[in-house]
């Protein structure tokens, strides 16, 4: 080896060092700040928000370590990318940091301490969310890309976890303050984050490692209609059909209805195919039910169908006409279904580019 390659991976070696101090004591500021927040120690609180000035200081120093690394040795190929995924980790460490100064100032400004219920949703969507910024950590620093990919999938558990505990909270409400009510929305939005960012840390390791960039987005969409017998599935068919890569659908009714032979059949002139098709009725929990990044609505208002609508899913409502009227000629009921599979045909478009912009074909 070189005294230049020597001398690359010696600074290569320090900054990795730096970046794993610096994850430590994030870390170890988010453990305090919920041992804060849970046993009600104000000390231990403010400490944590002191002691962000520390963290402050040290993404500073890895940020200069990186930018002079550059500087010095013009690197290219893989260890540009590594330069380029450390900083952006970077930026990321001091996110997670900035959350738990977040947790510490919620935890000195509560009345009320956490109950039961509470504390241990509290225990459990930190521990999840810690082990998964751990793991990211420990992926980004060993150049694992599988141990990165493996890791993000934890991600969805999070965020599964996150909508349970809000809707408790809510569920909870009149047991606390108002102002309560919001530092604990604060508190679960802030250790949801962390996972955000572990995710964004292992989306830099694969990058770094082998130079692919972030994976567009796989949205779940699901649509509801009363009797899951036109509609919905219609939508259902024309997306999987249209977007096959941008998107996981499914069509679900208030109850399981029947769709006629000849309704088949005029559909399938119209390029949609329901022929092996059985309507279902919509039966999922909250957890399922957050497993989606959109529900729409063919028929009504999406809350006559779902009471609860989780955290993270929006929900849409569609005025695409009611059912053909079976007097309608035949013709006429040809022409209608073809009008409703092109009005919905537009509303997946305009909702599937919404979502992925030009990557949405």
């Amino acid at each position: 080896m070189s005294h230049y390659e020597e001398r690359l991976e010696r600074d290569l070696s320090r900054i990795k060092q730096q970046a794993t101090l610096l994850a430590k004591r994030v870390d170890e500021a988010l453990g305090t700040a919920v041992r804060a927040l849970l046993t009600g120690d104000d000390k231990l609180a403010y400490a944590t928000v002191l002691g962000d000035q520390r963290i402050n200081a040290e993404n500073r120093k890895l940020d200069k370590m990186c930018h002079a690394f550059i500087g010095v040795h013009l690197p290219s190929a893989g260890h540009l990318r590594l330069m380029t995924a450390m900083i952006h980790a970077n930026v990321a460490l001091e996110r997670v940091g900035d959350y738990a100064v977040t947790i510490a100032r919620e935890s000195v400004h509560l009345a009320k301490r956490p109950d039961a219920l509470i504390k241990r949703e509290v225990e459990l969507l930190a521990g999840e969310s810690r082990q998964m910024f751990k793991q990211a950590v420990c992926a980004f620093i060993d150049g694992n890309a599988e141990k990165a990919r493996a890791t993000m999938i934890m991600a969805d558990q999070v965020e599964r976890t996150f909508d349970v505990v809000f809707a408790d909270l809510v569920t909870e409400g009149e047991n606390f303050s108002i102002e309560d009510l919001f530092a604990y929305l604060g508190v679960f939005n802030s250790l949801e984050r962390v996972s955000d960012q572990a995710k964004n840390i292992c989306e830099e390791t694969v990058f770094a490692v082998t130079g692919q960039t972030k994976a567009s987005k796989v949205f779940r969409i699901l649509f509801l209609d009363e009797d899951n017998s036109v509609l919905g599935p219609i939508a259902e068919t024309v997306a999987r059909k249209n977007f096959p890569e941008g998107g996981e659908f499914r069509s679900l009714g208030r109850r399981a209805g029947t769709t006629a032979p000849e309704v088949v059949s005029l559909l399938q002139e119209s390029g949609v195919d329901l022929a092996r098709h059985q309507s279902k009725a919509i039966n999922l929990s909250l957890r399922d039910l957050a497993d989606f990044h959109v529900i729409v609505s063919l028929q009504g208002p999406v809350k006559s169908y779902v009471e609860n609508i989780p955290f993270h899913t929006a929900a849409l409502e569609w005025d695409v006409g009611g059912p053909v009227a079976a007097e309608l000629t035949g013709d006429q009921q040809r022409e209608r279904y073809e009008a409703l599979t092109r009005e919905i045909a537009m509303q997946v478009s305009s909702l599937m580019t919404t979502l992925r912009g030009e990557e949405a074909d």
